[in-house]
């Protein structure tokens, strides 16, 4: 017989952590296979996406220099719209990450005297000087595009009257965020964003709606391109990268959309004709072919966050029962200590830079010290086992990741051990 426990206590983590995470993981096995049904949809649908656009080894290879006729990034782009069900996609190295995917879908689509609105309430914070609710160089607002938002109502709702007020004669932009991003917010489910999309477009058919779709990829077996989006945005560092994606972001949807993005990305007059893929498209395409099992491996890993530390009694959003529309995983602690070790737990558990020791620190794009725990193959990534959060009241963290689910277990458990450890948390598994 196999003594995992064994195993886990080589890194530190007691017998009494590993049975009590053993009868949390024994109560999930329904949950589990319900998750593996869903990934084996979506791989069956990013299979059928590369086939008929006729995936060939050639594909396979790069270009340099311009970039003129690169076959495989032209492909993959056909892949993404085949897989969004849209009319085109821009899936690029040159797109550095979420942030710039978003805000290069916000500056290609959006003119001096339009406007910008959020109908979810206060976007993520790297959006913020994107958009100019903070000061920063280049933002929408420095450009003259202005910006309103409506936040959700107290149990989550959409506000629809204060959307249908809010939206005016130069509303030109509609973004709806999926994930909850540093809020305790619930996640937007498809089936809620398409009902948020058909009201805006009963208001005005001509606005564009984009959906931040960053952590929510292959959660679900739709996406908001099938329930009215014109446009999603995402990173390939996130869910559709499948881990082995070593940079990059996407934006699929209408030509236009596209098409804007592709001229603001490189110059106008070339678009899409330019962009060399510099020997990376191997891990791009592979990547998206492993992403419908790797997001499910991360999800397992989240439930099993969820209800590890809902059952002590912290507040766990979403919570250990409900359903799941993207990968990330807030548990609110209510003081720093627990944020801070929560974090040092998961970079413990790491392949990559175990022996470090992340501390807060004044990220740039931040308005707060944040503190980031991601130990990654690819620098950042947060398919990859990974934590973070803002030192801020209410002092929660955010957990997503985990290329398998081994290894996301390990890194839950080591977080519990963590907090044992430093009593936050009792040796009998309540908080201290």
């Amino acid at each position: 017989m196999i003594k995992l426990n064994e195993q886990y206590e080589q890194f530190g983590i007691s017998k009494r952590v590993y049975a009590y995470g053993e009868e949390i993981l024994a109560s999930l096995q329904e949950r589990f296979r319900q998750i593996d049904e869903v990934a084996e949809y979506n791989q069956l649908k990013v299979i059928r996406a590369m086939q008929e656009c006729n995936v060939s080894e050639a594909c396979l290879l790069g270009t340099t220099g311009y970039g003129y006729n690169d076959l495989g990034r032209d492909t993959l782009e056909k892949v993404y719209a085949a897989f969004f069900h849209t009319e085109d996609a821009l899936v690029r190295p040159q797109i550095t990450c979420g942030t710039h995917a978003l805000a290069l879908a916000l500056m290609s689509n959006l003119r001096p005297g339009d406007e910008l609105l959020s109908p979810v309430g206060k976007p993520y914070d790297t959006l913020e000087e994107v958009i100019g609710i903070r000061p920063s160089k280049g933002s929408l607002k420095e450009y003259g595009i202005s910006y309103r938002q409506v936040d959700l109502l107290p149990d989550g709702g959409f506000d629809y009257k204060g959307i249908r007020a809010a939206i005016g004669e130069h509303t030109r932009l509609v973004t709806i965020q999926r994930s909850k991003g540093y809020q305790t917010r619930p996640t937007l489910s498809v089936a809620r964003i398409g009902e948020l999309i058909r009201f805006i477009k009963d208001v005005r058919p001509d606005i564009i709606c984009m959906v931040d779709n960053c952590y929510g990829e292959f959660v679900e077996t739709i996406e908001p391109t099938d329930v009215g989006a014109d446009m999603v945005v995402g990173s390939l560092i996130k869910n559709p990268g499948g881990g082995l994606a070593p940079i990059g972001g996407y934006i699929a949807g209408t030509k236009d959309c596209v098409e804007n993005a592709a001229y603001r990305l490189t110059s106008p007059g070339l678009g899409k004709e330019v962009g060399a893929s510099l020997g990376i498209l191997s891990s791009f395409y592979e990547g998206l072919f492993l992403a419908p099992t790797v997001t499910a491996n991360a999800l397992k890993g989240a439930i099993f966050a969820a209800n590890i530390y809902e059952k002590i009694g912290f507040s766990v959003v979403p919570n250990g029962s409900e359903s799941r529309h993207d990968i990330i995983q807030a548990v609110t602690f209510g003081s720093p200590d627990g944020v801070i070790a929560f974090c040092q737990g998961i970079q413990a558990a790491a392949s990559v830079d175990s022996f470090v020791t992340p501390e807060p620190w004044d990220m740039p794009g931040y308005d707060s010290q944040v503190i980031m725990a991601a130990g990654a193959f690819v620098s950042g990534s947060s398919i990859e086992l990974s934590a973070d959060g803002p030192i801020a009241p209410p002092y929660a963290v955010y957990f997503q990741g985990g290329l398998t689910f081994p290894h996301a277990k390990l890194g839950i458990l080591k977080t519990l051990q963590n907090l044992i450890d430093r009593g936050i948390i009792t040796s009998d598994f309540r908080k201290a």
